[in-house]
């Protein structure tokens, strides 16, 4: 619940900020995700292989939590600077990402383990059932 109130959060302050839902929220949303994972979205979705399944449901929690430090520091950031429009947004929306990149490769770095896995609902809800 509190990932779809930060992401909500987020919107809203894209909508301030004149950028276009939409097509536009894809592209600050990609920005965000290459930001802190080094991969576009639909790299990230292939890696647990999804298809139409939401991308936000099939994350452990780690990455949940990296994904909503993301969104929650590009959303903070923006109030702050208040861009205008798509360009401005989308430097905004990498400064955030980046936040959440730094935090992931020095948990990496910690536990000598990756933060991003092919793990899935469905492998996961598999361990559950055994």
């Amino acid at each position: 619940m509190k990932s779809i109130e930060i992401r909500k959060d987020l919107t809203d302050e894209w909508e301030k900020c004149d950028v276009k839902e939409g097509c536009e929220f894809a592209i600050l949303t990609d920005e965000i995700t290459r930001a802190w994972t080094g991969m576009t979205t639909r790299e990230y979705k292939d890696l647990k292989d999804l298809k139409k399944e939401n991308l936000r449901d099939n994350m452990t929690n780690m990455e949940l939590v990296l994904n909503m430090l993301a969104e929650t520091a590009t959303t903070e950031i923006s109030k702050t600077e208040e861009p205008k429009g798509l360009e401005p947004s989308k430097k905004v929306a990498h400064r955030g990402g980046r936040i959440a990149g730094n935090a992931r490769k020095q948990i990496e770095s910690e536990t000598g383990k990756p933060v991003l896995t092919s793990e899935n609902w469905k492998k996961r809800k598999d361990k559950l059932l055994k």
